[in-house]
């Protein structure tokens, strides 16, 4: 091709992989214009669109799982093995036919958050395999025990392959990559002013009494909608579809104009389950955070370790959040337990060092 290309391929878990991985992309494309970026993914094209404002390619293919689950808690471990060995069992195919696609297209770099599969293609088409993450899907499975061991040392191995590791605030170890190269936080800014975003949504309350309810793209079930009613005078806003009709308090935006981190800007705080894009587009602005525990997922206990540290935060257990009254949102959010600035140059650094090496590479 006679534009320079990037391999961009993204995990099939929810979409904060690929939220984030598409504000690094954005900036790039921001630096290079003529890039022609190339997304490897089984997320919708629509979540794309809503990250970047510049021509890209969708290549719809999964190339790992991450965690099969009906919301964004709630996991089916034994339908996560299975699928992974129906990977497993297809991954020379797999490989094969990404690396006559990456030939054909001439690309120089893959740069992927986090399939393991994308080391091996790289190495087969004689390319670097970039990454960047807070977590491997090693260290996930790991912690579920024997079944899962197999799979762990298989995915670890690929790891091992990997050229350069981008590794994001909120990690773990990552022992199984080679070259390990820390950045700061990443993640969008908000398309708004603060003005216009009110003048947008028609809304005129404090910070201190707006409230984005936001818990991934897969939402969660359940959510206790009925406390807004103990809130009359303050607003709530929400991306979840089934978010019941007629709350006066409770404003529903789930078009596709608006993305959560254009919203933070006009909140006070923000409710959610332990995502590392929520997580870090809200520090990025300096907002709270009211997170739920996540204790079944391994990742989670690192992001409420990043929180408590670096954000002023509430931890809320089930029972707070299910079955309290939601008093929490009446308390002041604890302060962060360091003063040290967490650094925010994630997008920029990654940018840079993809700008350099396709300089280098034309």
């Amino acid at each position: 091709m006679s534009r320079p290309t990037l391999y961009v391929a993204i995990t099939n878990h929810g979409f904060g992989h690929v939220t984030r991985t598409a504000a690094v992309i954005a900036d790039l494309q921001q630096q290079l214009p003529d890039l022609l970026p190339i997304f490897v993914t089984g997320a919708p094209r629509w979540l794309l669109n809503a990250y970047l404002p510049g021509e890209f390619i969708h290549r719809p293919r999964s190339l790992d799982l991450g965690v099969v689950q009906s919301d964004s808690l709630t996991m089916d471990l034994g339908a996560t093995l299975e699928q992974w060995q129906q990977i497993q069992a297809q991954s020379l195919d797999l490989i094969a036919a990404e690396v006559s696609f990456i030939e054909q297209n001439e690309v120089p770099l893959i740069l992927a958050d986090i399939p393991c599969l994308a080391t091996a293609i790289g190495q087969k088409a004689g390319i670097p395999c970039w990454m960047s993450s807070n977590f491997g899907w090693d260290f996930i499975y790991q912690a579920w025990g024997g079944p899962f061991q197999d799979l762990v040392s298989w995915i670890a191995e690929h790891f091992s392959h990997c050229d350069r590791l981008f590794r994001l605030p909120f990690h773990e170890p990552m022992a199984a990559f080679p070259v390990l190269e820390d950045v700061g936080l990443t993640g969008s800014r908000p398309r708004f002013s603060t003005p216009e975003l009110k003048e947008k949504l028609n809304l005129d309350h404090p910070p201190e009494k707006t409230v984005l309810l936001t818990f991934g793209g897969l939402g969660l079930e359940q959510i206790p909608y009925a406390n807004l009613d103990r809130f009359p005078d303050w607003q709530f806003m929400t991306f979840d579809p089934n978010a019941p009709a007629g709350l006066a308090n409770l404003l529903k935006l789930c078009g596709r104009t608006y993305r959560p981190v254009d919203i933070m800007p006009i909140c006070g705080r923000i409710v959610s389950k332990p995502g590392y894009g929520t997580f870090s587009e809200a520090l990025r602005l300096g907002l709270p955070i009211s997170s739920l525990v996540r204790d079944d997922f391994a990742e989670g206990r690192l992001l409420l370790e990043g929180l408590r540290t670096y954000g002023y935060h509430q931890i809320l257990t089930p029972a707070e959040f299910y079955q309290g009254s939601w008093d929490f949102l009446r308390a002041d959010p604890q302060p962060p337990q360091t003063n040290l600035p967490l650094p925010n140059n994630g997008n920029q650094a990654i940018v840079q060092a993809i700008q350099d090496f396709l300089g280098k590479a034309s």
